[in-house]
């Protein structure tokens, strides 16, 4: 559903671009400003919010116009590149803090540290804004982040009589594999990984068992170094796969939206995704189905897990980052902040908004998800140069053949960390 509805939005956005042009904000004869805003927001109540919010903006700024542009997650970094390149880029530019290292560095984006406001700065905590800071720099406003949560089939659960994990009491690692294993059985798996790109599932997860992989040295480099504790959750997942066999082998080639037909359908008793998917399964159970969202397990780091927030940047060559900067924060006043969030069914970053009532109800795992929004730390490669290249290159192939059993753990440290660091190392010298 989601790839469906994002390449429809490509086409949108390259239909927008080809109409209004792809440069920045100007000013016009009348004195009036003109600001381009383009957003990745491609759920129905995400657009509808964000349309509504540029609205509310242009009719109480007259002097300050907003011009929504529609863009797409699946072509947002090249699109941005070409734009940059060409002195086109949008002013106010929405996308991911795990996108944003290569175009803070390469001095794309302004940095904000002088411009934003006091109240958007205390609102929004410390280990969010670091999701956004490369040398020293902020480089975005981190706004929308999502945890990976379990969402189980409540009958199942019940019936099993296994103790249900909260954010208070969560299962570890090790209890969690035991109980996947009492989960199987009668041509049902305890858990489908969908590990189709598998590396930031597995990276951020690994944070609870104190897993880093990246360390930065004293001169600023950074070199990849893999302890036991960045082994925790491969392994967990190797063994359900190959030795338990509480894992759905099939499963490790699917996207997230793969596994929810057979969670459906009993096949699997609890599926590891992002909170956002929540939508999808609300729309997509069948009449009767029930589902509940537990937290990940836990490790000798607690629930803490790496993210990498939504944000919004402005570009370097905008003429007009202080007007940007004050649309950034009408947009992400308290209450504004709740209807993004809901309109993606994420979790705000900022403190006031992630208060809201609404957002601490048992309904739909809200509550659950909220109490996890503190253990949330920055991705562990965020601001890595070369992680793009080691990712595809080097760590996705090296997981997808340790998890499938081809290669086994002195391979995927042999892997990972030598030729990692000889791909990093192009990076930084």
């Amino acid at each position: 559903m989601r790839a469906v509805l994002r390449t429809a939005a490509a086409a949108a956005t390259a239909l927008a671009l080809l109409l209004t042009g792809c440069g920045g904000g100007g000013g016009r004869a009348d004195g009036r400003i003109t600001i381009r805003f383009q957003s990745l927001a491609w759920q129905k109540e995400s657009v509808d919010a964000n349309k509504q919010l540029v609205k509310e903006w242009n009719a109480s700024h007259p002097d300050v116009r907003v011009q929504y542009v529609q863009g797409s997650w699946d072509s947002v970094h090249d699109q941005l590149l070409t734009s940059f390149e060409g002195d086109e880029a949008p002013d106010v530019i929405h996308d991911a803090s795990d996108d944003l290292a290569d175009f803070a560095y390469g001095g794309y984006l302004a940095d904000l540290r002088t411009l934003l406001p006091d109240r958007l700065t205390a609102d929004i905590p410390q280990q969010s804004w670091q999701t956004s800071t490369f040398d020293g720099g902020v480089y975005g406003v981190p706004f929308l982040q999502e945890p990976r949560v379990l969402i189980a089939n409540t009958r199942v659960l019940k019936a099993s009589g296994v103790r249900i994990p909260t954010p208070a009491r969560p299962w570890s690692w090790t209890e969690f594999r035991r109980i996947t294993k009492e989960l199987t059985g009668k041509g049902r798996y305890g858990v489908a990984w969908p590990l189709k790109e598998p590396v930031s599932a597995t990276l951020n997860l690994g944070l609870s068992a104190g897993g880093e992989l990246f360390h930065r040295g004293a001169d600023g480099k950074v070199t990849l170094a893999m302890d036991e504790g960045d082994l925790v959750v491969p392994r967990t997942i190797r063994d359900q796969v190959g030795t338990d066999h509480s894992a759905a082998r099939t499963a490790l080639g699917m996207g997230g939206g793969d596994t929810l037909p057979g969670l459906f359908g009993g096949k699997y008793a609890m599926v590891p995704l992002g909170f956002s998917f929540r939508q999808q399964v609300a729309e997509q159970a069948p009449k009767g189905f029930e589902w509940t969202v537990l937290p990940a397990p836990a490790g000798s780091a607690g629930l803490a897990q790496g993210v990498s927030p939504q944000t919004l940047s402005v570009a370097q060559d905008s003429p007009h980052k202080k007007e940007a900067v004050e649309f950034i924060d009408f947009l992400l006043r308290p209450a504004s902040m709740v209807r993004l969030a809901k309109g993606d069914w994420m979790l705000p970053t900022g403190r006031a908004a992630l208060a809201d009532p609404s957002l601490h109800t048992a309904d739909r795992g809200w509550a659950t998800g909220a109490a996890l929004a503190g253990a949330l730390r920055s991705a562990p490669a965020q601001s890595v140069r070369g992680y793009p290249e080691w990712k595809d290159k080097v760590a996705t192939p090296a997981f997808q053949e340790y998890y499938s059993g081809a290669i086994d753990a002195a391979e995927l440290r042999k892997r990972l960390v030598q030729d990692g660091n000889r791909v990093l190392a192009r990076y930084q010298r």
